[in-house]
């Protein structure tokens, strides 16, 4: 069996790690597998290809602006796509973010549907069954088809015109036939979402949880790091995010971390942001700006240190920050946004209504009063969300699709 997986990026990002992964491990398997990927850097492996220049994603980017169809476009990449497909001739092709303005989604969906490669697309977002949005949070018109809509310029980066319904049409005309094709939700919030789109409701749909490698997101000692910070007794509020800014509008809510560091500024408290910042960006004296931490262990003992990981996102599909802090040992406390509140054990995790700032400081206090048993949280959480049990579910996934594209092929039922 071969499977050619397609995304974004690699071997970087949340997606683009979770492709390494699995890259990896069907490889250890003895599966033969193949990576397409559009954006960043060039990446020197065998088996793995760029299909996209940075200069002419751009100028698919610059186009979808007049346009207003940012899943459009991409003529040569989206070609050189294809021929690599042709070439390797791989028995499963696995989707997962094909954003990016790097390929043309309507095309690539419709060619692998009238090729008959058996097809596994991973929601990581919801693009795909909006058509439009990579999170619709209260508006439903990807239900009946978009069109009309107020936030087209924000969602969909079109100067002029709003094609939302014209887009949602073309999704729809893309997935419509397409039998042999599994979508993988990353979570039932997620999965239920999925099957109320008319693009994506006639499909077979099942979950599988994101993973991660539990030898890098593991509980640590870290005294050595409190020593570093010269902290004592201090208590460790850790938020980690893209980007940390003060929008209340931003999706992420950096803008609550810091109201909760300064209704905890006389207290024996201390907040540790990891994530991009701007250095104009002020912030209470109780907060430490660690920037974008690109080495992993690092990360990992940063959630290790920290008393509560703090989530203030306004919607999540899943949440890697969720699973991180938790196979670390550390508790989680954050806004109610899909699906965290789902996924994540109420024993180890307090979630709020989104925006409600005095509900949140609430948890905070409560979570930081507890007992906590950091072995049994990393214990329990790296059994849930380790990269071998998802790795293995999506081996099961492949294998069943080849299983029963063998009984079709032989008049078996």
């Amino acid at each position: 069996m071969k499977v050619l997986q397609l995304n974004c990026v690699y071997p970087v990002g949340s997606t683009g790690k979770l492709v390494y992964e699995i890259h990896n491990a069907l490889q250890s398997n003895g599966i033969e597998s193949i990576v397409c990927y559009g954006r960043g850097e060039k990446v020197l492996e065998p088996n793995v290809y760029k299909t996209c220049g940075e200069l002419y994603s751009k100028w698919n980017n610059l186009i979808s602006r007049f346009t207003g169809m940012q899943y459009g476009g991409c003529f040569f990449s989206t070609n050189k796509l294809i021929s690599i497909i042709k070439k390797e001739n791989p028995d499963i092709v696995h989707l997962h973010c094909i954003n990016g303005y790097f390929v043309n989604i309507y095309r690539i969906v419709s060619w692998l549907k009238k090729s008959g490669i058996r097809t596994v697309l991973t929601l990581h977002a919801e693009f795909m069954h909006t058509a439009n949005c990579s999170h619709a949070f209260e508006c439903e018109k990807w239900k009946t088809g978009c069109g009309n809509c107020k936030q087209f310029r924000k969602e969909t980066k079109s100067l002029f015109f709003d094609r939302t319904h014209r887009s949602w049409l073309k999704m729809k005309a893309a997935f419509d036939g397409f039998d042999r094709l599994t979508v993988i939700s990353v979570s039932d919030w997620l999965m239920e979402r999925a099957k109320q789109s008319p693009i994506l409701a006639d499909k077979t749909h099942s979950v599988i949880l994101n993973g991660l490698d539990t030898q890098i997101f593991k509980l640590y000692d870290t005294d050595a790091l409190r020593r570093q910070y010269g902290l004592e007794k201090e208590k460790i509020i850790f938020h980690v995010t893209p980007s940390f800014n003060d929008d209340p509008s931003y999706i992420k809510g950096g803008y609550y971390v810091l109201e909760l560091a300064k209704r905890l500024a006389n207290e024996n408290v201390k907040f540790f942001v990891a994530g991009n910042y701007s250095p104009d960006l002020k912030c209470p004296e109780n907060v430490v700006l660690l920037g974008k931490i690109k080495n992993q262990q690092e990360l990992a003992k940063y959630y290790s240190m920290a008393d509560v990981t703090l989530l203030t996102s306004k919607k999540e599909t899943f949440s890697m920050v969720c699973a991180e802090s938790l196979c670390c040992g550390t508790p989680v406390v954050g806004f109610k946004a899909g699906a965290p509140e789902r996924i994540f054990s109420s024993e180890f995790g307090i979630f709020v209504d989104y925006a409600d700032i005095g509900q949140l400081e609430t948890a905070v206090r409560q979570m930081l009063a507890k007992n906590i048993n950091k072995e049994e949280i990393c214990k329990i959480s790296q059994n849930k969300f380790s990269q071998s049990k998802m790795v293995s579910e999506y081996l099961r996934c492949y294998l069943g699709d080849a299983i029963e594209e063998e009984n079709e092929n032989t008049g078996q039922k």
